[in-house]
């Protein structure tokens, strides 16, 4: 009995211990990010106004820091002067949605009624970028970047899908009408799943390997293909993607218990790791850390599998984190050796392991 006792008080201060750590790596991130803010408000390329919106949102959602601070004012100002008259929020030609997506979030967490006009308008601009449905085009339902390039993808789906959750009551009654087409969207999503009983698309796979998983959009995985034998490939599903289609799904209201969430939920689970992001090795490394931190946060899923992935990351991120505060991966596929994009993931996902 005693030694029980002992192994439950090791458990408890090792748990304490961790939890005290996690808290100084957070403060340290943020005074990381605080350094690195520019004069006119913004951080890294004044060109994308989310890599702005990133680091504010991860000041807002800690205890630390409140709206009204001079310096989360200045960003959000920045923000506010990148908004055009179609209520988009950006500066180039590029990446309009995700701008957009993640910048309404932000103006949103300040929860300051003097930005409420341009939440709206973003709500509407996102709606707006939906792909409705046409004559059977496995993209249709779908939101895309926005821009010259007209595909839709997952990726922009969920962030678009998100926004619009987080920001509901700044809906209008406008929407009753003109809202988002969400049959169409869960559509979409399911046509970017290797799971052949929901998705009709030649190229989806039953395969052990990829079943369940998600791909970019239908027909294109960043992953690439797979050799299954026999003459036969399939569209490799990965892991950032597979979190994002999981997000995706739940907020689109399909419920936890529907299976192709539990398809989803069981790929990930096979195919959990925190060494890499899975089907892509570092390429996207915390992108996928704050994808799977979401998802499983907001399916409300503890434990995947035996895995304990709270404690799992924590401890990652723990040992990533560099000596000034910051994060970053030395593989630059999407922007991901900017640390201030990186320690906004890193900073955001501490903090929704923390509540």
């Amino acid at each position: 009995m005693k030694h029980i006792l002992l192994l439950v008080l090791f458990c408890a201060l090792s748990a304490f211990a961790e939890e005290k750590s996690a808290v100084a790596a957070v403060d340290k991130g943020l005074d990381f990010l605080r350094k690195r803010q520019k004069p006119d408000g913004s951080w890294s390329s004044a060109d994308y106004p989310a890599l702005t919106a990133l680091p504010l949102r991860a000041f807002l959602h800690s205890k630390g820091c409140h709206p009204d601070d001079a310096f989360i004012q200045k960003g959000l100002a920045y923000i506010a002067s990148c908004v055009h008259p179609d209520g988009g929020i950006y500066r180039k030609n590029e990446l309009i949605n995700y701008n957009t997506a993640v910048c309404i979030m932000a103006l949103a967490d300040a929860n300051d009624p003097k930005y409420a006009d341009i939440v709206r308008a973003g709500r509407k601009h996102i709606i707006g970028e939906q792909q409705l449905p046409g004559k059977d085009n496995p993209l249709d339902g779908g939101i895309g970047y926005g821009d010259d390039d007209p595909h839709s993808d997952l990726s922009n789906m969920e962030f678009a899908l998100e926004a619009l959750a987080s920001t509901r009551r700044y809906s209008d009654v406008s929407e009753k009408t003109k809202g988002l087409d969400y049959r169409a969207a869960i559509g979409f999503i399911q046509r970017c799943q290797n799971l052949p009983e929901v998705n009709k698309e030649k190229w989806a796979s039953d395969d052990p390997k990829n079943k369940g998983g998600f791909i970019y959009y239908p027909g294109f995985s960043e992953a690439g293909k797979m050799d299954l034998g026999g003459g036969k490939t399939a569209l490799r599903s990965y892991g950032s993607m597979s979190y994002d289609g999981l997000l995706s799904y739940i907020y689109a209201d399909v419920k936890k218990d529907d299976p192709r969430v539990q398809a989803v939920i069981d790929w990930l689970q096979k195919n959990y790791t925190l060494e890499e992001n899975p089907g892509l090795g570092p390429q996207g490394r915390f992108y996928y850390y704050h994808t799977l931190t979401k998802a499983l946060s907001t399916t409300g899923v503890d434990k995947l599998g035996p895995a304990d992935w709270k404690a799992d990351l924590t401890k990652e991120l723990l040992k990533l984190q560099r000596p000034d505060g910051s994060w970053a991966n030395s593989n630059g596929r999407w922007f991901e050796k900017d640390p201030a994009l990186v320690t906004s993931y890193c900073v955001l996902a501490l903090d929704m392991i923390a509540k």
